[in-house]
């Protein structure tokens, strides 16, 4: 029998670039199992469907955490986010190691449950490059704007609370930070 896989959790606040480390990371660590989030937010520009994020409605999203099927969820920015309960618990006995690209309270709910879970937090350069960068995307109201800058200090007080903090200062670094913390606390087959 294989050994039980270990997951990997990466979070940040909003416009941090988590999405794009994630994405670099796990293309260099192609062995690596990613579980793809499900969400209740509408697609942005080329974003597709079971790549980037299951999209569904938010009657279907409180239907599996009524089933309990969502090892971890939240509603932030009013979306629900969430990750597969099913999916992880598969991936794990199958002893693949689990790359989560995900909020900071699903972390918190999944450092509950998975105790052995590696929690790493991505931190902007500064909350001007960070404000910088959310208005650059050109996805969001200045209203959304304003509510996710209001937020950031929230979040970035749970920093403390996770295994690793890397700045993203230098995409190229931070992403071989990341990778290096995943190697060096790999336990199946992601290595």
């Amino acid at each position: 029998m294989s050994q039980k896989g270990r997951i990997f959790v990466l979070s940040a606040p909003s416009g941090t670039g988590k999405s794009t480390v994630g994405e670099r990371v796990r293309q260099r660590l192609p062995r690596l199992a990613y579980s793809v989030s499900v969400t209740t937010r509408k697609p942005r520009p080329g974003e597709e469907h079971g790549k980037d994020y299951f999209f569904v409605s938010v009657e279907d999203f409180k239907k599996r955490i009524a089933r309990g099927e969502m090892a971890e969820y939240a509603e932030v920015y009013g979306n629900y986010y969430g990750t597969s309960a099913l999916v992880l618990e598969e991936l794990m006995d199958q002893g693949k190691d689990v790359f989560l690209d995900i909020e900071i309270k699903g972390a918190a709910q999944i450092r509950k449950s998975i105790k052995d879970a590696c929690l790493i937090f991505l931190l902007p350069p500064s909350l001007e490059e960070l404000e910088k960068r959310l208005r650059s995307r050109g996805t969001e109201t200045e209203e959304e704007i304003k509510k996710r800058l209001d937020r950031v200090t929230l979040e970035m007080e749970q920093a403390p609370l996770y295994d690793y903090r890397v700045v993203n200062d230098d995409l190229e670094k931070a992403v071989e930070e990341v990778c290096e913390i995943i190697a060096k606390g790999s336990l199946g087959e992601g290595r």
